[in-house]
């Protein structure tokens, strides 16, 4: 299964996601380093994120990124 890189955006109604697909690798590493570079050269106030995903096809790729996240639970009091 290929790795796929992508531009996230949150939109202004925050369960929906702008996705920009980057490129695709069949190697971890190359997507991995792709991914680091991009991350770095992304700004604080440019509002989208670069995110790394592993799946089946690029449809199955945008439909894990597009899903709403649960919010994590760090720890309980």
């Amino acid at each position: 299964m290929p790795y796929f890189v992508y531009y996230v955006t949150t939109l202004a109604d925050a369960n929906k996601k702008s996705l920009q697909h980057i490129e695709t690798f069949d190697a971890f590493k190359a997507a991995r380093t792709l991914a680091r570079e991009r991350r770095a050269e992304l700004s604080a106030d440019d509002g989208r994120d670069c995110r790394l995903i592993f799946a089946k096809n690029q449809a199955e790729a945008e439909k894990l990124l597009s899903a709403p996240r649960e919010e994590r639970v760090v720890g309980e009091d």
